[in-house]
């Protein structure tokens, strides 16, 4: 075959396959869905070869479409090293850093990391994705995550960014108003909680520890949300017991609103990283993030 497809062509059809989406990977190009579609009908038209499977609802590679992007993703993985090694060479760094966190952590990046990156290197463009669910961020095109210590994968490289972190249980006090408060977590089957719902769709067990006794419970409760800030609202309104990062609390608890519990069953726990894979080079601007975020952050 005498027909070589150009480089942004390629890419294009990577990201379609990454997605599995052709908006979505137009969002990402930031071109138009169409032009997209007319770039993958070029591209199989002068290869001879179907590359997705296409309906009105979904995306998918066909054989021939899996073996391409197999051998093309580790070609473009080193083109991006090459650049990237060439770009350290500059004054300062340039280009795109991605980034996957949770709401809470890019809350307090947002603080002061953030302003502060992007006013030291001007030529840095930050994008930093929001998601509740735990991610391979290499799979995925990120170059780094932010995570809760226990979460990170053992082959990642991390840098902590943040103090220790502790999850209470909380209600206002007037929910206390004829009822006992419990004494372990095994008391809280007999009262109300606010239950919270994982990413996966499935209930969060509450997870306790004291003197080295790990007790997870299935707590019982007539309200489920999957965010710690409205787990506090909720508190707060008197609907039950929440548990929920100690700082989403921590006005709430200084001006009486709500109250602690089983605080001796809440020990602190390892806060959160920032980690990216060891067995990659690590590029310039995240060198940049990792720098500004010791120099800046509070802990």
């Amino acid at each position: 075959m005498n027909y070589i497809p150009s480089l942004n062509d390629l890419k294009a059809f990577a990201c379609i396959a990454a997605w599995q989406s052709f908006r979505k990977a137009a969002d990402e190009l930031g071109v138009a869905p169409s032009t997209l579609s007319h770039v993958i009908r070029t591209l199989e038209e002068n290869m001879g070869v179907r590359l997705f499977h296409r309906t009105t609802r979904s995306v998918a590679l066909t054989q021939a479409g899996e073996k391409l992007l197999s051998r093309l993703q580790p070609v473009l993985r080193d083109l991006d090293f090459a650049l990237e090694e060439v770009n350290s060479f500059r004054t300062r760094p340039s280009g795109m850093l991605r980034l996957n966190t949770n709401e809470i952590a890019a809350s307090m990046l947002l603080d002061d990391v953030v302003p502060a990156f992007l006013a030291q290197y001007p030529d840095m463009s930050l994008d930093l994705v929001t998601d509740g669910r735990l991610v391979d961020i290499v799979a995925e095109g990120f170059d780094a995550g932010i995570r809760l210590g226990e979460a990170i994968p053992q082959d990642m490289i991390a840098v902590r960014f943040g103090a220790d972190a502790r999850f209470v249980a909380v209600a206002a006090p007037d929910y206390f108003n004829g009822r006992t408060v419990p004494q372990s977590p095994e008391d809280l089957k007999q009262h109300l909680c606010i239950r919270c719902r994982l990413p996966s769709g499935k209930p969060y067990h509450w997870e306790f520890e004291r003197h080295g006794q790990e007790i997870n419970i299935d707590v019982p409760g007539s309200l489920t949300l999957d965010h710690p800030g409205m787990m506090a609202k909720a508190a707060i309104a008197g609907l039950g017991i929440a548990y929920v990062p100690q700082h989403c609390v921590t006005d709430a608890l200084t001006d009486g609103r709500l109250r602690t519990v089983l605080d001796d069953w809440c020990p602190p726990i390892a806060g959160l990283f920032l980690y990216y894979p060891g067995h990659r080079h690590v590029p310039s601007g995240l060198r940049a993030f990792i720098d500004v975020m010791k120099a800046t952050a509070r802990f």
